[in-house]
């Protein structure tokens, strides 16, 4: 028999659309070709910070440019940049 299941008050994460769940994931695979998987988490956050507005004035400049360096959206960088900094704060809030 089951149960009733109350998800009142839960955050529906299927209704994150994938292509952003997607677009972090190349970023941070790329992340990988330079740096140790989670050397994300000892960066000072006012370094995503700035790399965040950077890849926002791109983006605001051009919605399709890309990153010279990765070859990807200026956008999936800063959903990056902004997914690290939400983290972050999330961390020291605990």
């Amino acid at each position: 028999m089951s149960k009733l299941k109350t998800d009142k008050d839960k955050a529906r994460l299927a209704l994150v659309p994938p292509s952003t769940i997607e677009s972090v994931g190349k970023v941070m695979t790329y992340g990988l070709t330079k740096y140790t998987q989670d050397s994300w988490k000892q960066v000072e956050p006012w370094r995503y910070k700035d790399a965040l507005m950077r890849h926002l004035v791109a983006y605001l400049k051009d919605e399709d440019s890309v990153d010279d360096e990765s070859s990807l959206l200026h956008l999936e960088h800063l959903l990056t940049n902004a997914a690290f900094l939400n983290d972050m704060r999330g961390q020291s809030t605990k």
